[in-house]
């Protein structure tokens, strides 16, 4: 269990995000045509899961459009996002903002990406939702970098995931 703030009140996580070194268990996840989504689908891909509560909200909105736009350099990256938002919500999010260098995925189904990752919060008023993270995959789904933001108001740090990319 990990402690992150919501607005300076202390939340929970159910366990400790996972570690760089690690293997990066797989999901099943669902994409905006209701159809599940494995980590196996992005097989030889570097992988950017940019973990959020929800698109619907200031902060997880930014973060999609700079990723959005970050990633256009890295042909051989995808931006993941994950959120517990309904499938349409994220579609319909994404539509509004141009967002189309992003795969917006949904846990609608299933826990159990947060859980592994170590990100579902556990208490307070976002129990049930993802906390604010990133987790940088090589193509062979190693982790080679994880934030967990300590404070799930504040954007995560981008700049530190853009520099591995291009390395």
């Amino acid at each position: 269990m990990t402690e992150i703030k919501l607005k300076g009140n202390p939340i929970h996580t159910n366990a400790d995000l996972i570690k760089p070194g690690a293997k990066a268990p797989d999901f099943v996840l669902v994409n905006a045509d209701l159809k599940d989504c494995t980590l196996k689908d992005f097989t030889g891909k570097r992988k950017v899961l940019s973990i959020v509560p929800s698109l619907d909200t200031a902060v997880c909105a930014a973060s999609a459009r700079k990723f959005n736009v970050a990633i256009q350099a890295f042909p051989d990256v995808v931006v993941i996002v994950v959120s517990a938002d309904l499938p349409f919500a994220q579609k319909r999010m994404c539509s509004a903002e141009n967002l189309d260098n992003i795969i917006p995925l949904s846990m609608m189904r299933s826990k159990d990406f947060a859980k592994e990752y170590g990100v579902l919060i556990v208490d307070g008023p976002l129990a049930g939702l993802c906390a604010r993270a990133v987790v940088l995959l090589d193509q062979n789904d190693r982790v080679l970098y994880t934030e967990l933001v300590p404070e799930i108001a504040q954007e995560p740090n981008y700049d530190a995931v853009l520099k591995l990319l291009a390395t």
